[in-house]
């Protein structure tokens, strides 16, 4: 009998391949692409509801140098971030951000922006979609869906809705939130 003869093996020779490279970075960026969208939608965004019913109005800090305070029947969602992003739902909300506070507050409402600059103001939004906001002290600006920016200064008030504002007039302090005791 006669011994078999061992296979041979050949050495592996490498060849290069256009289409090979093709796949492998198409893998290798589809990769990347999942771990930075993991990276970047790892972290949601902290969001906090407050809501009042028919009970007494509720009044909390938002951040350092910011409170709120909010009327009865309403509701807001503070989304943390810089800046502090809080949208409004319905209901009557006021809001005393000191001057040495280190957050910016904007403030959603149907899809006007109000952007604060370390003031004491309120809003009212009516079962209509428009609002009222009445500024106690410093200035705010209101950013219509249309383009326009509005200020409202100390002491005055304004209604606003996804147009612009109207009935821009100087008002009192005691105007500004009457469901608010303000100190």
């Amino acid at each position: 009998m006669q011994d078999p003869k061992p296979p041979v093996v050949e050495p592996y020779t490498f060849v290069f391949s256009w289409k090979r490279f093709f796949v492998h970075s198409a893998i290798m960026g589809f990769c990347v692409f999942l771990g930075l969208m993991t990276w970047y939608l790892g972290k949601p965004p902290s969001i906090r509801f407050y809501e009042t019913k028919s009970e007494a109005p509720l009044t909390a800090p938002l951040a350092p140098g910011i409170n709120m305070a909010l009327d009865m029947q309403s509701s807001v969602a503070v989304r943390l971030s810089e800046p502090l992003h809080v949208e409004l739902f319905k209901g009557n909300v006021y809001f005393d951000i000191q001057k040495q506070a280190t957050h910016q507050l904007e403030v959603k409402v149907g899809s006007t922006i109000i952007k604060d600059f370390g003031t004491r103001f309120s809003i009212q939004l009516h079962k209509d979609g428009t609002g009222h906001i009445a500024v106690t002290d410093g200035h705010i600006k209101i950013h219509s869906p249309s383009g326009n920016v509005f200020q409202i200064n100390a002491y005055e008030e304004a209604e606003f809705d996804e147009t612009g504002i109207s009935k821009h007039r100087l008002l009192s302090e005691k105007n500004i939130a009457p469901w608010h005791i303000l100190r």
